[in-house]
């Protein structure tokens, strides 16, 4: 679009939301459409004006409580498919979970002291405006280690409490320490009677981490389920269990997809852009159900593209297999889609879809912008430049990855062809029409 991304902007604090109106202005691809400083303005206002984003504060008029949420949410009921970005300057997480606790796809959660740092507002917006999600760094941080620093306790009490509070299973606990379940049970009785005697003698240090011990304990499946919104499925489990950090890498042996909507820039042009992000969530719910269906991992959507893996992060002997036919059942979801959105008159999605097998680097990698589970190697841009020899409807595999399979699927040879990036060509097999849904 010529005029950019439209934002609505809502705060009830004329300096804040002029600075920001400054600062979203200066990036020159984004227009505020409309602004507001209470609950009814926000929702009104965002509703006439129908804008790509809604750029909000947390507590606003005329409670000052939780206004900005609740207007975000109720303007996402009016209007789906608009994005959301929360801006606060509470680092608690509390708030994070509270806005994600329904669906994190298109909202975003950043802290008001480091907006102004790089472009993070304006990477939000981008995000969401097409139903990604962002969480400032600090927050990931904060939920995944909720405790830490409680005054008079021993190092060794220290790193239980972490795990506790992580939700770390006893029995995992004992197997790390070398030790026993029951014993590491005695240990963590231990550690809340020393909380306890420190509450009663008026340390507040140990009164709020028994407070934030209790909510993480209270909260664990919430925040996993949260988390497993923001990080790739399975990525999420393996942090909260393993204590997994940013910049640990395992080698693997996967096969990675790539998925991408043949003749997108067409039919953005012609769209309404609140209907097309209305298909574009309805489609990434498809392919994701379609991945998770087999086992697979989505690591991320990228405008209209989908990338996910096989076997990683838990190894999976039959990653290829798995691969494959998440492949043909997302042709079969969006071919279910397609039929729905003729008779409402909407454009259909037609995919083209890569896979390739190989080695890879996986690693948990924080930046500034986000926390997200990365996956290197040659096999992932394999991935992406044979998913380009795929027409809409088709899916073609890497000579790899045709190996990989217990059984030859009925597929067409491609000669091999150079492909940008590697020196050798390459060649591959495009599944036969008769694999396609719908023909």
């Amino acid at each position: 679009m010529d005029r950019g991304i439209s934002v609505f902007l809502a705060d009830d604090n004329i300096i804040v939301r002029e600075g920001v109106r400054a600062l979203l202005s200066a990036g020159g691809d984004i227009e505020v459409v409309g602004v507001g400083a209470d609950y009814d303005s926000l929702v009104g206002g965002a509703v006439e004006a129908a804008p790509q984003v809604v750029v909000t504060d947390i507590r606003m008029p005329p409670t000052f409580t939780d206004e900005g949420i609740r207007g975000a949410k109720e303007v996402r009921k009016r209007l789906p498919g608009t994005g959301v970005v929360v801006l606060s300057q509470y680092d608690d997480p509390e708030y994070a979970i509270e806005l994600l606790s329904e669906d994190a796809a298109g909202y975003a959660y950043l802290l008001k002291d480091r907006v102004a740092d790089g472009d993070q507002l304006v990477r939000a917006i981008q995000a969401v405006s097409t139903g990604g999600s962002m969480l400032d760094p600090h927050i990931v941080d904060a939920m995944l280690r909720p405790v830490s620093g409680v005054a008079g306790l021993s190092a060794g009490d220290e790193e239980l409490l972490r795990q506790v509070a992580q939700g770390t299973p006893a029995k995992a606990i004992a197997m790390a320490g070398k030790t026993t379940e029951t014993a590491v049970n005695e240990d963590i009785g231990n550690l809340f009677l020393k909380l306890a005697q420190q509450a009663s003698a008026g340390v507040q240090a140990a009164v709020d981490k028994l407070k934030l011990l209790h909510a993480a304990i209270v909260r664990r499946e919430e925040q996993g389920d949260t988390l497993s919104r923001l990080l790739p499925g399975g990525v999420a489990e393996m942090v909260l269990r393993d204590g997994s950090r940013p910049g640990e890498t395992q080698r693997l042996e996967v096969t990675v997809l790539m998925s991408d909507i043949r003749g997108y820039t067409a039919i953005a042009e012609d769209a309404d852009p609140v209907s097309l992000a209305g298909q574009l969530n309805e489609h990434r719910a498809a392919m994701n159900r379609a991945i998770l269906g087999e086992g697979g991992t989505v690591m991320q959507f990228v405008g209209d593209a989908v990338m996910a893996t096989f076997g990683a992060p838990v190894p999976q002997p039959d990653h290829a297999a798995l691969a494959l036919r998440a492949a043909l059942g997302m042709h079969q979801e969006q071919h279910l889609l397609n039929a729905r959105w003729e008779g409402e008159g909407l454009p259909p999605f037609l995919l083209g879809i890569g896979l390739s097998t190989g080695e890879v680097a996986a690693a948990l990698l924080g930046s500034e912008e986000r926390l997200e589970y990365t996956l290197v190697g040659d096999t992932v841009n394999l991935a992406q430049r044979i998913q380009q020899w795929a027409a809409g409807g088709e899916v073609v595999l890497s000579e790899t990855t045709y190996a990989a399979l217990p059984a030859a699927p009925p597929a067409d040879h491609l000669e091999p062809q150079t492909v940008k990036g590697r020196h050798a060509a390459v060649g591959g097999w495009r599944i036969r029409n008769g694999s396609r849904p719908g023909t």
